[in-house]
């Protein structure tokens, strides 16, 4: 129509439009356009093939609303069958998806919130291990524990490796003292590293997060137990987060990082830069949010355990092994969200990666090898004997020296010394030695390991002895005293 206005000509309209002349004339004719001439279809093109079978199928979405179409389809099949066929599942969705719009029950509806300026900081945590990351090629599981203000959508994130209270207090801390401000509360889910539940079937802070909140100055606040939409701020941009991070991730070229500082530094300038733009909200929050004047608690927890006599410790039910010197003895632990820290005498004694979850153990040969070489009849039903395996081609090897060996307690011995070789030495050299053992096809022992290592032992290059010239010195006292004078 607006074509035929310009030049009057029906044909000439009607091929610029894409369509054909009489189609345009028609349109012409009426003064109507073709989304004006539609008309609403009040009957069927054909019979409805779940009419028979239908009156059932509502007494059933009346007692059970909350039943799938797909469900009572596969159901009505079994009741009925050779009746309906597989390709009528969508029409019968459809026919579902309809009685739910118009006879269904009533749904739930979501009242959307105004927000007040620096009210609270939200709180939750979100799984990045779809992401791919891995640190120095090797696949890095983890969480993100992620902070937003409701009001400006000003966000933060902090990497974990649990929903732990450690993990809870560095990402709160980390929050809020790189804002330098605190709101008037701090929300949560109610996830169990910030409370417990009691016999009354109701959900209270623990004494650690309580304590945390007193000494930033913040009000405890939780959603209702299975109302996550009243975290719903956060909740919601987890997606757009990790959306964000994986299109950065794919300018970047690469997924692999050096270190986990480096991928959480990197992850907290995309944060930076989404921040930048919320910048004029953002200041009216932190005007009215409380000045942070506390120091930042440690992040982490302290346990004093007694080492027992297998050279080990129970550290919220995992077990670590520790150096055998320190058997018997006391040792204060600094619980992590990622680590170990055991001390005594106040002194660093050894770092170790945190277990995640219960019943599981880390056990270190170096700690207890030396032990075993003069006890190697415990090793055939050594508690945590897989553990003594640091990698496939020592577990080859051991296997090797069982099925050629005269007895089993001959290859235990030979394979417990290539272990002491290792602790001795170095792991990385060892490994390669067996391995070019068991290429030119002779069994893994241990002489045959050590001579290998003997015979890419270094030499020690000669040197001569450097002799100061001292009269540099005198020099330099000379060009002093004429500065001072």
């Amino acid at each position: 129509m607006e074509e035929h206005s310009k030049h009057g000509k029906v044909g000439l309209a009607s091929l610029r439009a894409g369509m054909h002349r009489n189609t345009g004339a028609r349109y012409l004719r009426l003064g109507k356009a073709p989304s004006e001439m539609r008309i609403e279809r009040s009957w069927r093109t054909r019979p409805d093939p779940f009419s028979e079978d239908w009156p059932g199928v509502e007494e059933r979405l009346l007692e059970a609303p909350e039943l799938e179409a797909k469900a009572l389809f596969e159901d009505l099949c079994e009741r009925r069958p050779g009746k309906y066929q597989e390709g009528q599942l969508r029409t019968f969705q459809r026919r579902v998806k309809q009685w739910r719009a118009t006879d269904g029950p009533p749904k739930e509806v979501f009242f959307e919130q105004r927000h007040r300026p620096g009210e609270a900081i939200q709180t939750d945590f979100t799984s990045m291990s779809a992401l791919g990351i891995t640190i120095c090629g090797e696949l890095f599981p983890h969480l993100m524990c992620r902070q937003v203000l409701p009001y400006s959508n000003w966000e933060w994130a902090t990497v974990v490796r649990s929903e732990s209270m450690a993990a809870l207090r560095k990402g709160i801390q980390s929050a809020v003292f790189r804002l330098g401000r605190v709101a008037e509360y701090s929300q949560t889910d109610n996830s169990s590293a910030a409370t417990h539940k009691l016999d009354k079937g109701k959900r209270e802070f623990n004494s650690e997060y309580l304590a945390l909140m007193r000494h930033l100055g913040m009000k405890p606040r939780t959603t209702g137990i299975g109302e996550k939409e009243q975290n719903g701020d956060i909740e919601a941009s987890h997606g757009v987060f990790k959306r964000r991070v994986e299109q950065h991730l794919l300018l970047r070229g690469s997924r692999d990082f050096d270190s986990v500082v480096e991928w959480e530094q990197w992850v907290r300038q995309i944060a930076e830069k989404a921040n930048s733009l919320r910048s004029e909200k953002l200041d009216e929050e932190l005007a009215v949010m409380r000045v942070l004047d506390v120091h930042r608690l440690p992040e982490f927890r302290e346990e004093e355990v007694r080492v027992k006599k297998g050279s080990t410790i129970r550290i919220r039910n995992n077990t670590y092994s520790v150096p055998s010197r320190l058997r018997g003895e006391r040792v204060r632990v600094r619980v992590y969200d990622d680590r170990l820290d055991v001390y005594y005498g106040g002194i660093r004694q050894m770092t170790t990666e945190r277990l995640l979850g219960e019943g599981r153990h880390r056990i270190d040969y170096r700690h207890i090898i030396w032990s075993l070489v003069r006890k190697p009849g415990a090793f055939e039903r050594y508690r945590y004997r897989e553990a003594l395996f640091p990698g496939e081609i020592f577990r080859v090897a051991f296997d090797a020296l069982q099925d050629n060996l005269a007895s089993t307690r001959k290859a235990d011995i030979e394979y417990l010394r290539i272990l002491h070789l290792a602790a001795s030495t170095m792991e990385c050299e060892v490994e390669a030695a067996l391995r070019v053992v068991m290429a030119r096809g002779k069994l893994p022992t241990s002489n045959h390991v050590k001579q290998l290592l003997s015979s890419d032992q270094p030499e020690i290059p000669t040197m001569e002895a450097l002799v100061p010239d001292l009269e540099i010195y005198d020099s330099l006292l000379g060009q002093v005293a004429e500065v001072r004078s």
